[in-house]
């Protein structure tokens, strides 16, 4: 019988359950899986409790983007108008101001949340 996960030692049993199930070739509406389904649900809201992830300040999340997106810093000064203003930002000696989140967010896809957050 499934039900929630509320111990890491559940946790791991039911960790060890989804590897096991995955390496099986399982048809759509299955018993196996409808039963990987219900665990990884499981999964996800345990470890959502239980190891949360913070969210990144705005400079690492803006250097992060960049960085998938294969860009150099340097690509920041078209964004941001100027190269003191860029390397201000990456710098941290200049907080974002609204018109800068609403470029970065519009022109790199970042996350609004993620660049109002508060950062040192």
């Amino acid at each position: 019988m499934l039900k929630p996960i509320r111990t890491k030692k559940e946790y791991k049993a039911a960790i060890e359950r989804i590897y096991e199930l995955m390496q099986k070739e399982i048809k759509v509406n299955s018993e196996d899986y409808n039963e990987l389904d219900v665990l990884s649900i499981f999964v996800e809201n345990y470890e959502s409790k239980n190891f949360p992830i913070e969210m990144p300040d705005p400079v690492e999340a803006i250097k992060f983007r960049l960085e998938q997106l294969n860009l150099e810093p340097s690509a920041l000064v078209s964004i941001l108008g100027s190269k003191s203003r860029a390397s201000e930002v990456l710098n941290r000696k200049r907080k974002l101001s609204i018109s800068m989140i609403r470029t970065l967010h519009h022109k790199l896809k970042i996350p609004a949340s993620s660049l109002i957050a508060e950062y040192k």
